[in-house]
């Protein structure tokens, strides 16, 4: 069994930045994706990142150019540094990781991110 814990959300004005940051722990032979979604009210959960085993990344084109997502393996970690924030960025945001061996997915409980204007 995997468990992921998210942190770093809250509020902040438009234009700031924020990391948000995602642990798994368990019994883990290896993390292989790696990603965050989002998901605002009324609307259904999007892709904003992903980076693979092999440090490969995409991102939704709402974000590029703003976030970067990035992992740290010794600690099992997924990051998002979120620059440049905008109001429509507003949105709980949802860590997922899939393991090795057994290929299964894990999601966080979410973590909200606020956007004022």
């Amino acid at each position: 069994q995997v468990q992921l814990v998210e942190s770093g959300g809250g509020l902040v004005q438009a234009g700031g930045s924020l990391r948000l940051s995602c642990a798994a722990s368990g019994t883990i032979f290896g993390i292989n994706h790696m990603a965050w979604y989002r998901q605002a009210p009324g609307k259904q959960r999007e892709l904003v990142a992903a980076i693979s085993s092999g440090d490969r990344t995409n991102y939704a084109d709402s974000v590029k150019g703003r976030f970067t997502i990035s992992r740290d393996n010794a600690k099992n970690t997924v990051y998002l540094q979120m620059n440049s924030l905008k109001p429509e960025d507003t949105a709980v945001y949802y860590c997922n990781v899939q393991v090795f061996i057994s290929g299964m997915d894990y999601w966080g409980k979410g973590t909200l991110v606020t956007v004022s204007s």
